[in-house]
C-alpha cells in the first residue's frame, strides 16, 4: 500500500522525498556521490559543465547544479544527504548551505535554529498563509 504524501503537500517548505522523486534524481544524486572523491572534485571544479555533461541529468538539475540552487535540486529529485557533498566540495558548511533555502542569511538562520526553529505560526498549511 502506497503512503497518501498528498497531505503534507499543504505545508509550507516542506518536501517529501517519495519514490518518484528518488527516481528522478538518481543520476543528480549519483552525481553528487561521485564528488567524494578528491580527483572528482577537481575534475567538476575545473570545468564544471563539461563533468555535468557526463551525467544523464535533466538540463534543469544542471542548471540547479551550475547555480547552487540547493531547493531546486531537492525539488528535481535532489535528496539532502547526497546534496551534502556539493557544499562539502564548496567548502560550505550545513547550515551555510541550508539557509540558502530560507529567506535568511546564515547568521538569523543559525540564531532561528539554536533558538527551537521556525515558529509554527503561519507555516502549518498553505491555506493558512492564503497561498492555496
Amino acid at each position: 500500500m502506497k503512503p497518501n504524501f498528498e497531505q503534507y503537500k499543504d505545508i509550507p517548505g516542506t518536501t517529501i522525498y517519495t519514490i518518484e522523486l528518488a527516481r528522478q534524481g538518481f543520476q543528480l544524486n549519483e552525481f553528487c556521490m561521485s564528488l567524494r572523491t578528491e580527483e572528482n572534485r577537481k575534475r567538476f571544479h575545473a570545468d564544471e559543465r563539461a563533468y555535468l555533461d557526463e551525467w544523464d541529468m535533466s538540463e534543469d538539475q544542471k542548471q540547479a547544479v551550475l547555480t547552487r540552487d540547493f531547493q531546486k535540486m531537492l525539488d528535481l529529485g535532489g535528496n539532502v544527504y547526497f546534496l551534502s557533498k556539493i557544499f562539502a566540495a564548496e567548502g560550505m558548511s550545513y547550515v551555510q548551505a541550508v539557509s540558502t533555502m530560507t529567506d535568511m542569511n546564515v547568521e538569523q538562520y543559525q540564531a532561528m535554529m539554536v533558538a527551537g526553529g521556525r515558529n509554527i505560526e503561519g507555516w502549518r498549511s498553505k491555506k493558512e498563509r492564503g497561498e492555496a
